[in-house]
């Protein structure tokens, strides 16, 4: 059975990247959309990233960048993928992978069995899909609103890319992400924060020690 990899996102911070690092996950996150309160300058990304190890992706998250947003923070930070949290069109994404070099992962939101009808649209497009719950209505974020969609749509949910689900996960439901859904990678945002923005080390160490515990079970199967 393949093993699933984990990504924290979100990252603002060395302890939360440190600790992020020290405990194994595959990815981290740095949020380039300024309404978000994980939102991370280049700067500050640029150094952190600077840390990372090659073991560990860094992924640049972005809703609906223009070219020269792309240009400026690709010349600042080294990141290994682009996550596309906006209204992207398949067009938009593949004209994005070809201005960057850079693998893409697009996301999609996710409320009911009928969104799930896009997937392969964006499948010929990038190189992951991201399924993530539907912001509330008037949300301000794309993303990042600790919500979950029923993980019973993804029962069974094939995918011709690798594919992540996001939204809502924490320690405490991990598990049963895990056994509902065939995600190649479970991506916790606001599950490990003590507050908006604010990432804790205890909570990302828990979420991290669950998803080894998991991992050893599947490979005990």
């Amino acid at each position: 059975m393949a093993q699933f990899h984990i990504k924290i996102c979100g990252i603002r911070d060395a302890t939360a990247l440190n600790c992020a690092v020290a405990h194994g996950a595959d990815l981290v996150g740095f949020i380039f959309y300024p309404p978000s309160p994980r939102a991370i300058d280049l700067f500050a990304a640029a150094e952190l990233a600077t840390s990372v190890p090659d073991r560990v992706g860094t992924v640049g998250v972005l809703v609906d960048p223009d070219d020269r947003t792309l240009d400026g923070l690709l010349a600042h930070v080294s990141l290994d993928l682009l996550q596309l949290h906006g209204a992207e069109t398949p067009e938009r994404v593949v004209a994005i992978r070809e201005r960057t070099g850079c693998r893409v992962m697009k996301a999609l939101r996710v409320r009911d069995a009928a969104d799930l009808a896009e997937v392969g649209v964006y499948a010929e497009a990038a190189d992951l899909i991201m399924l993530d719950a539907k912001p509330p209505q008037g949300a301000v974020l794309p993303g990042g609103n600790g919500l979950s969609f029923d993980w019973e749509l993804a029962r069974g949910f094939r995918c011709p890319r690798p594919w992540a689900l996001a939204g809502g996960l924490e320690a405490g439901n991990l598990a049963a992400a895990v056994a509902a859904t065939a995600a190649d990678i479970y991506d916790v945002s606001s599950g490990v924060e003590s507050a908006p923005g604010v990432k804790d080390p205890l909570k990302i160490r828990a979420f991290l020690e669950m998803a080894a515990r998991l991992r050893e079970t599947r490979a005990d199967q």
